[in-house]
């Protein structure tokens, strides 16, 4: 069964524990700017979001790679970059619809989120809760609940 990792912003404090670990998993440098997950922050309305690769069904980065070197890996359900093809041309940091692909300037690839091979550091390390590594299927059960628990509050209110 697919995995995915899911973001519940509520939770998140912005802290940015996530781009640490993900940066020294990933460079062995303690570096925010190498890592493939950052925080999006509004201080001013105390609200912060994780930003990663949705790992699309149909990537946008994928389809305008003119060397075919991002792919599906159908195993862990993730988007994945051949850099023995990639010739840095940085058309699929453009296409990504989410802005999650992005440049790593020290070694001057693109880079993104490949979910730790299954294994995400930043979902060990975010002591919030706030990113987490699930089944496919149970994120769309809570999604399901949780329409149902606004529908049930609103029926409550018009009754």
């Amino acid at each position: 069964m697919a995995k995915m990792i899911v973001v519940d912003h509520i939770k998140c404090t912005g802290c940015r524990n996530c781009e640490l670990v993900c940066s020294v998993r990933n460079t062995g440098a303690s570096n925010p700017s190498r890592a493939r997950i950052n925080v999006i922050k509004w201080e001013s309305e105390g609200f912060y979001f994780p930003m990663l690769c949705q790992q699309c069904q149909n990537p946008a980065c994928m389809a305008v790679c003119p060397k075919d070197a991002i792919s599906k890996d159908d195993n862990l359900g993730r988007v994945v970059i051949d850099y023995n093809l990639c010739i840095g041309c940085q058309l699929c940091v453009a296409a990504c619809p989410f802005g999650c692909m992005s440049v790593d300037t020290v070694e001057n690839r693109v880079i993104k989120c490949e979910l730790c091979d299954g294994d995400p550091e930043c979902v060990k390390f975010c002591d919030s809760k706030a990113i987490d590594y699930i089944e496919a299927d149970i994120v769309t059960l809570k999604k399901k609940r949780a329409a149902i628990e606004k529908f049930s509050e609103l029926m409550k209110r018009l009754a």
